[in-house]
């Protein structure tokens, strides 16, 4: 029997993307000189309008120095994480 994953917090991962740019005191601009990503997709993705790439992930972890765990980890917040299954 396959038991599908909770549905994943899309508004805690922009949330916590939104506190991680505002306790650098960085704007949009500076988010995307460092990222490489466009300040209109940094946008979106915080708004909500757009999920973003790996690859958008990926320079944004790199960026704001934080591990994909910390960040991407928020869209779990409230979710029990199973360990290994028994048969």
């Amino acid at each position: 029997m396959t038991i599908p994953p909770p549905d994943p917090d899309f508004d805690a991962l922009r949330l916590e993307l939104a506190r991680l740019r505002a306790d650098r005191g960085w704007t949009y601009d500076q988010l995307a000189e460092r990222t490489g990503v466009s300040r209109r997709t940094l946008i979106d993705i915080e708004q909500g309008r757009t999920i973003g790439t790996l690859n958008t992930w990926h320079a944004l972890v790199h960026a704001l120095g934080v591990s994909f765990d910390r960040l991407l980890g928020s869209m779990c917040t409230d979710h029990h994480i199973p360990g290994p299954h028994t048969v």
